[in-house]
């Protein structure tokens, strides 16, 4: 595992309760869109990469979905939605561990990502989400993308981030993945500030 990655979204999620972080939001409106329109049934594999205190899977708890996962290389942000949970933090398979290198029980029908990919500045780290992705996503399944928009900010968390259009995000992904839907989203932080995202929709078909 990476270390000093690690150690970087400790000392966030250590420094801030969730709903100071700048992604914080008390319902994922455009997630839940765009989950719905995949057309997967509730007992569908999900995961949610980098998903850390995320309320996502609150939401889908409430809506009935029964095979959820969430991802984060953060202990402190695991905890953070546990305790939120409470009882129901045992209808949720945890994953401590560093996307980058993790080995992903999968197959997942449904991907969703809306803490990692943007981070990823460095090709060969593009690459390995990449190749993380399609060892854990079944054929047909289907995922969910959210990237700072061309307009967004530059960096975030004190890291610098890549910025995409839907099309610079397909040209990345590369033609095993079909664009299906595309929704732009102005995020509001706890602060004050708007962050302009998109959030895509593929559909793999390798």
């Amino acid at each position: 595992m990476n270390s000093g990655r690690k150690a970087h979204w400790e000392q966030v999620y250590q420094d801030k309760e969730e709903g100071q972080t700048s992604w914080f939001q008390p319902r994922p409106e455009t997630s839940l869109r765009l989950i719905a329109s995949t057309g997967e049934p509730a007992d569908a594999p999900f995961i949610d990469v980098g998903g850390g205190a995320s309320r996502l899977v609150d939401h889908l708890l409430d809506q009935g979905w029964s095979n959820l996962s969430v991802l984060d290389i953060s202990p402190s942000a695991l905890t953070q939605a546990q305790t939120r949970l409470g009882n129901r933090a045992a209808q949720i398979n945890w994953l401590e561990t560093d996307l980058m290198e993790a080995s992903l029980q999968g197959p997942y029908r449904i991907w969703h990502d809306r803490a990692v990919f943007h981070f990823l500045v460095e090709k060969n780290d593009r690459l390995r989400y990449l190749n993380q992705l399609k060892g854990a996503l079944e054929a047909g399944g289907q995922v969910i993308i959210a990237t700072f928009a061309p307009d967004g900010p530059e960096a975030c968390s004190g890291l610098p981030v890549q910025r995409y259009s839907p099309e610079s995000l397909q040209h990345t992904l590369g033609n095993d993945f079909r664009l299906a839907e595309t929704l732009s989203e102005e995020h509001r932080t706890p602060a004050g500030a708007t962050q302009s995202f998109i959030y895509c929709l593929f559909r793999y078909q390798p």
